[in-house]
């Protein structure tokens, strides 16, 4: 079985953001996935690319995700990446 890695790129004071970890975290329970966190206020790069769209979930590099995540759909990716 393997691993999906995905990567929430966020901001301090983002409620939003705070809402996304949450449901990620409660997702990884039940789904192996690493997660990794960007700070786009710390990241040139990802602020230039994602300022007006955090908070951003990607899946193995491609965006899924921005504003707001469908736990369905992302649990339905995660089951794909799995097999």
């Amino acid at each position: 079985m393997s691993s999906a890695t995905l990567t929430l790129f966020k901001k301090k004071h983002c409620h939003l953001c705070e809402v996304a970890k949450q449901k990620l975290l409660k997702l990884q329970q039940e789904f192996p996935f690493t997660l990794t966190e960007i700070d786009i206020d710390e990241d040139k790069a990802a602020f230039e690319r994602y300022k007006y769209l955090i908070p951003v979930i990607e899946m193995e590099g491609e965006m899924v995700f921005k504003y707001r995540i469908d736990e369905n759909e992302l649990k339905n990716l995660l089951r794909s990446s799995l097999q």
